[in-house]
């Protein structure tokens, strides 16, 4: 129930703040927030992180329902007894699910946060992006400690 109302909730936050944009915005305007540093923008992807694979929608369709549909059938190997899994299970369908969505009603993907670090530019995202990297990021980030947690078990077993 936890994986389904995160997920739900991040679809719903995702999609809200996209319409928002679409609506609100003229495409390719942006607004400062704190100037010189983050940005609300309009933009238009048609590629995945870092606009790679451009102009192949849809292989991005295919690719995204693909592992969505894996996520959800070995659900399983990925949820384990910690909370926090479950948290991040539901951020990656979410963020998943999120752009899967633009991706068919559009062709593209909407992003608006934009951020920027003295000279460089770090390219404009969305919250579904914001789930997906969170998500991914923590879980490995989890499943190493946890790993050197158990090494540590497994050495005081051998003395």
């Amino acid at each position: 129930m936890t994986v389904l109302l995160i997920g739900l909730a991040i679809l719903f936050l995702d999609q809200f703040t996209k319409q928002a944009v679409r609506a609100h915005f003229i495409y390719g305007e942006s607004r400062p927030v704190i100037d010189g540093f983050f940005n609300l923008v309009y933009v238009r992807n048609d590629g995945a992180a870092w606009n790679m694979l451009s102009g192949h929608g849809i292989i991005l369709i295919l690719i995204s329902a693909a592992v969505l549909v894996l996520l959800v059938v070995y659900r399983r190997s990925f949820l384990q007894e910690q909370f926090l899994h479950k948290i991040l299970f539901g951020l990656m369908i979410g963020g998943i699910a999120g752009n899967l969505i633009d991706r068919i009603r559009f062709g593209w993907v909407t992003d608006f946060l934009d951020f920027q670090f003295g000279s460089y530019h770090y390219p404009s995202f969305n919250v579904a992006d914001s789930a997906i990297c969170i998500a991914v990021g923590l879980y490995i980030l989890t499943n190493l400690l946890q790993k050197k947690e158990g090494e540590g078990d497994e050495e005081l077993k051998d003395a």
